[in-house]
């Protein structure tokens, strides 16, 4: 049975998964966007975005190339989708990442409000789940074709997949970024009595990596 993984989630020393009042200027929160240095200079983000060169054999790339193997679906929260809120007005938003999005396989966007199914170029089709996580689960294991689930966030996804113990296994990069408010991943979760813990650490160049497994 595949797994609902979390890979390359950015964190701040504080906490926090992305900064308060996201917009189209701020996609990530006020100062959210400065969590992501990390990845930002691997080869495997330059070369997602179509662009040369970036780091090739540091801590921080094998994190960032481990984080798209053998994943055959995504689940994203509405705010990773993007900044509208409330019902759809229309279907003329479609992402934040133009024509072709760096998926590649289906995804599954949380929401409260229907909306048509988007195809995008480059195999992305975006999918909305009006019934939270479970059915979206379920519906993305099923077209995952036995390879893992990615839960790119946001925060609350997170939290859900956490109370829920839905996530299998979470990898979390601890940028040197203090936000001091924002979305706080890990506030009132209590993860050792859910059955998670610590199975393995690594100091990169741009970030600290902690990986959390469900015992």
């Amino acid at each position: 049975m595949s797994r609902l993984v979390v890979r390359c989630f950015s964190i701040s020393i504080d906490g926090f998964g992305a900064g308060p009042e996201q917009s189209l200027a701020d996609p990530m929160g006020k100062g959210g966007m400065a969590l992501h240095g990390w990845v930002f200079r691997t080869q495997t983000f330059r070369a997602m975005h179509g662009a040369g060169g970036g780091d090739a054999d540091s801590v921080d790339e094998g994190f960032a190339a481990e984080g798209f193997r053998n994943i055959g679906a995504w689940i994203l929260g509405r705010n990773m989708f993007g900044p509208v809120r409330g019902p759809w007005p229309d279907d003329e938003w479609k992402g934040w990442w133009g024509e072709e999005p760096p998926y590649h396989c289906p995804v599954y966007v949380l929401t409260h409000h229907p909306r048509p199914d988007l195809v995008m170029a480059g195999g992305t089709t975006f999918h909305f789940v009006t019934g939270g996580l479970e059915p979206a689960l379920t519906r993305a294991r099923a077209a995952a074709g036995g390879k893992d689930v990615r839960l790119g966030g946001g925060v609350e996804a997170l939290r859900e997949g956490f109370r829920s113990r839905q996530i299998d296994e979470a990898h979390f990069a601890v940028s040197p970024v203090l936000l001091g408010r924002g979305e706080a991943v890990f506030a009132g979760l209590d993860l050792p009595a859910l059955g998670y813990g610590v199975t393995r650490q690594a100091a990169g160049e741009g970030a600290n990596h902690i990986v959390i497994g469900k015992g």
